[in-house]
């Protein structure tokens, strides 16, 4: 993780003055790194001897960064891991372009590993995660969207890049087919449950657990699994309630305490937290089918992290 953190900040560097300054706000803010580190993990697990997965590690990271700035544009968020959001302190456009560079510095990585495969691997998950976020602007505000739907939605915007960074580790190692579409399986898995305990979180965490203000989907008419659940348990009058917060955006002083005390009557969030564990107990699952090393027990660890988040 060093030589990747080292490789981070070296490619985050530019002549146009504006965009280190900003990559490494975000960069420096204190990420927990959990792509970075699947992606060396399941390559160390297989002794895989080269520099690729270091490579490749910093190309996922990049690849985040560049989302959560687009995000907090899109998503119009004052703050990001405890911090003001970049958009707040440079503006939307700056953030935005600063993502796209980051982007276009995640690819040349990828191409200088030398594997055709983990470019395609990477290159597909960066799609999909844009083809998430559209799908969130469509389910955003919408009481109507269902749990299948938001599943989609964050198997797309969020599971993409961990599974992405699980597989290729084992890819650049040469491993069997089978061997990487175990440890595809486990980083979908352990992304669900990250955003699912993220989703949890919003409404029964801390600030400082989210990394951000408590109720920030709430705020910006975000519909997750916690309020699809209320909304599936709840009165016609609590739908009313949901619908001029989030569809109309009409929120009031007071709602969002009303909202919080609404999903916990309904059982909303330890739902919400009971699908999280389903999600983690498949991802440990997954790890099954590889070797039984330290690396494997690593990786096991990090789906007790996630979801020790919430207990």
């Amino acid at each position: 993780m060093q030589k990747v953190n080292e490789l981070i900040l070296s490619k985050a560097g530019s002549n146009v003055e504006l965009i280190p300054v900003i990559a490494k706000h975000l960069i420096d803010s204190g990420g927990k790194r959990l792509r970075p580190m699947l992606t060396l993990a399941l390559a160390g697990m297989f002794g895989y001897a080269g520099n690729g997965h270091v490579i490749l590690a910093a190309s996922v990271e990049f690849m985040h960064t560049a989302t959560l700035l687009h995000d907090d544009v899109v998503d119009e968020s004052d703050m990001r891991r405890g911090k003001l959001a970049a958009r707040k302190l440079w503006g939307n456009q700056a953030s935005v372009l600063v993502g796209d560079y980051l982007l276009g510095q995640a690819f040349k990585m990828m191409v200088d590993v030398g594997s055709l495969e983990a470019l395609r691997i990477l290159a597909e998950a960066s799609a999909v995660i844009a083809e998430g976020e559209v799908m969130q602007l469509g389910a955003a505000k919408n009481i109507a969207t269902t749990e299948a739907a938001y599943l989609k939605v964050i198997e797309a915007k969020t599971a993409a890049l961990f599974a992405a960074a699980a597989e290729v580790g084992p890819v650049i190692s040469g491993q069997s087919a089978e061997i990487c579409a175990a440890a595809r399986r486990y980083g979908m898995d352990l992304g669900l449950a990250f955003q699912l305990v993220d989703d949890a979180l919003d409404y029964g965490g801390s600030s400082a657990d989210l990394g951000k203000q408590v109720g920030d989907d709430f705020r910006e008419g975000k519909i997750t699994l916690p309020v699809v659940v209320a909304l599936e348990r709840g009165s016609d009058e609590d739908r009313a309630f949901w619908k001029r917060c989030l569809e109309t955006g009409d929120i009031r002083e007071g709602d969002l305490d009303h909202a919080i005390a609404l999903l916990r009557q309904h059982g909303a969030i330890e739902e919400t937290i009971l699908r999280a564990r389903h999600y983690g107990g498949s991802a440990l699952a997954a790890l099954e089918a590889l070797p039984d090393t330290a690396h494997r027990q690593a990786l096991a660890d990090a789906v007790e992290f996630c979801i020790a988040r919430v207990s």
